[in-house]
Order: structure tokens, then sequence, then C-alpha cells
């Protein structure tokens, strides 16, 4: 089953940006997994039941029936809410990396902070490095942006440190985006030695660095590991982006970017040009949740929530992939990456697999350069352990004809 981009409206010719921007086939194939008989395995949103909608309900009446509702209703400051950014600024500097308030910019989700970033680092035509594969609706913002993303050659530990100075050096690259934890489409996690490597290869290629780290938050085993950009070489040109849609909602639309200090106002200014600020009354709800909620606990349950589900999924695949089959075992995040034996094209198994009731996300979308037809992502994100485990074989099936 390909995934087709829509066609622009007849009279109506798009500009070339747009017109080289593809819709998201994971928003696509959402479509075709809410019909009731199909078990979704494709998209990554964060399950229904971790919302806290009684806690956030409070927050938004705390907030509109109080002294401040008015000033929830306002414009506000660019930057955004200060008590928002201290509650923010506490949680990421847990990993190893000192962060105040005035460090951090609230964005309206993390995609906006990509948006961002593109404008205020790169021009029209320049080349952006990313890992191979990479997170989907990236190659998204940087094709909107106009930028060439390029893969670095990857390992099963991430980015190969001297790969990364060869191909910035080769392509007079000045940005690398990478996603050091839990990744999307992987789910792999760069162990702490490899973070050190890239930190130093980035220094010697005089890159900066975007680190993109929504899900480290979603850790189900094993023992935090710092962020990239803890690393003394890396402090200083890594752009940290988090966000509130894995931990807390993702209809708040919270995102958030901690910069080195000579690119915060640079920031700052493409922000405000973007969309003035991010929605006043959703900051302040999510400061008043995050004060009044222990977000350690929180964070807890929802490792007890996804854990069964990714153990189910990866027995499911163990009982019904085909041999020669390989995927990830990911300790935390939502998603694992499967390789098919060769001669395999997930795509051509796409339709199959939705004729019997299961969606999954073919590999070959998330490669900047040559795809590997016979990878495909799963997410255990949705679904109910029994249903993830029915789920694999119903994929098993199709995978077999």
């Amino acid at each position: 089953m390909a995934i087709s981009p829509p066609a622009p409206l007849a009279g109506a010719p798009l500009s070339n940006r747009l017109a080289d921007t593809h819709s998201s086939p994971v928003r696509e194939l959402l479509q075709i997994a809410m019909r009731p008989e199909v078990i979704s395995l494709a998209g990554g949103l964060p399950a229904p039941q971790t919302f806290d909608v009684e806690g956030l309900r409070q927050a938004f009446d705390e907030v509109l029936a109080g002294p401040q509702a008015i000033r929830a209703l306002q414009y506000s400051s660019t930057e955004g809410d200060r008590n928002l950014r201290g509650h923010l600024a506490r949680f990421m500097s847990t990993r190893g990396l000192p962060v105040g308030a005035d460090d951090l910019l609230i964005t309206t989700g993390s995609q906006q902070a990509l948006g961002l970033i593109a404008m205020t680092l790169l021009n029209p035509g320049d080349v952006v490095l990313v890992e191979d594969p990479t997170y989907l609706a990236a190659l998204q913002a940087f094709q909107l942006a106009d930028l060439r993303p390029v893969a670095i050659p990857c390992d099963e530990d991430g980015p190969i440190p001297e790969a990364l100075i060869d191909t910035a050096n080769r392509h007079g690259a000045k940005v690398a985006y990478l996603i050091p934890t839990f990744q999307n489409p992987t789910g792999r996690t760069m162990s702490a030695q490899r973070r050190r490597a890239i930190a130093e290869a980035a220094a010697e290629a005089n890159l900066w660095l975007v680190e993109d780290d929504p899900y480290s938050a979603l850790r189900l085993e094993g023992e935090p590991v710092d962020l990239l950009a803890a690393h003394p070489a890396a402090r200083d040109r890594t752009i940290v982006i988090q966000t509130l849609s894995k931990v807390l909602s993702p209809g708040l639309r919270i995102g958030y970017v901690r910069a080195p200090e000579a690119l915060r106002g640079p920031l700052t200014v493409a922000k405000q040009a973007a969309d003035l600020h991010t929605s006043t009354v959703a900051q302040m709800a999510a400061e008043r949740w995050l004060a009044s909620h222990d977000l350690a606990t929180h964070i807890h349950n929802l490792g007890v929530h996804y854990r069964p589900r990714r153990d189910a999924l990866l027995a499911g695949l163990e009982e019904h992939l085909p041999a020669g089959s390989r995927w990830t075992h990911p300790e935390g995040g939502l998603f694992i990456w499967v390789d098919l034996p060769d001669g395999y094209d997930a795509e051509r198994v796409l339709g199959r697999a939705i004729e019997r009731g299961v969606a999954f996300v073919p590999g070959l979308y998330f490669y900047a350069g040559e795809p590997k037809r016979e990878t495909l992502r799963v997410s255990f994100a949705t679904a109910t352990p029994a249903e993830l485990h029915e789920g694999a074989a119903r994929l098993g099936a199709a995978i077999a004809g």
C-alpha cells in the first residue's frame, strides 16, 4: 500500500517549498488505523489513559477563576511564562546540564522548535545532517525550509563520529540534528561513550548540534543517560528540544528549547515573527499542574503503563515474524524498529496488513538518503497488551503473504 501526497488544487499553484513537502504518511495511516477493526502499530500518539484529565481541568479552572484570569487571556511575552520556564528548567537539569529559566524559550510544540532553528541557523539550500533513519516530521520541517537533509552513516549505537566529521566536511554542513535517547524511529539510545565522541566530533567539525529529546522521560528500564549537551565539548554548541507532549498532553502544544546564549536572542526573534508567543492560557495551566503535582511520580506511572505494552509487542514479534528478522529492544520511548530479511518490501506488506486489520509505518519514509525497503516501524503506545500480541500475529501473517 503506497501513501501518495494529495494533488494540489487546480489553478492554485504552490510555492516550490510546499510543492516539495509531502503530507506525513503517518498522519494518513492514522486515519486508516482509526477503523475499529484495525489494530494500530503505526502512530506515536501517547496513550490517552495517561492523560491527567481531572488534574488539567483543575489547573485550567484555577487559572481562569483566579486573579490571573485576565492575564491568561491576554497576549504575553515571546519567551514564555517565566514560572513555567522555571519548572521546565529544573526538569531538564536532572540530565547533567545546568539550566535556568532564562535559558529556555517556550515553543508551540517541539515541531515549531525545528522550524525556528532552521530559520535561525540555516539558509535555503543548506545541508542539515541527520541520522539514518530519522524522525519523519523533522525531514518535513527541513524540506519546508528549503534545506537538504543528508544522512550520517550510523551503527547500532547511533551516528559514527568519524563519519559525522567526514560528512560535515564534504557537504559544508553547519548543523546536525540528532535524537540520542529512544530515537524515533529506531528506539535506540546512544551510549555515554558515543555521546562523548559525538560531542568531540561536532567540535572538530564546527557543527551546531540539535538534540531532540521528546522521549527520555519514557524510560522503561536501565539507568538515565545525561544529555548530549551535558558534555563539555557540546555544551556551547547544542540546542536541546524537549516537550510536554509525551509527558503530560500533546494538546497543550508546549515545547521548550534550551539554547546557548549566542542563539537565544535570534531564536526569540524568529519565534516572535512566527506566532508572537505560545498560548498564554495553556502555559499558565501547565505551570499550575506542574506546581501542584509530583512530576517524578507521574513519570513513574507512565513507565508502569508502557512497560507491559512494549514487552507484549516484543514477545509477539519474537513469535510471529519470519526467521531472519531483527528488531530493536528499546529501553524506553514508544517505538520498535524492525528489519525484515532481504527481499521483503515493507510498503508492499502494508496493503496486506491493512486487509488483515493491522497498521504500521514502512521504514522508507524515515530515510534522507537511500531507504532500506525491508524496514518498518511499530509502536506500542496506544493498544492494549492483548491487542499488541494479536497485532504482531496479523503482521506476521501479512508478511508471509
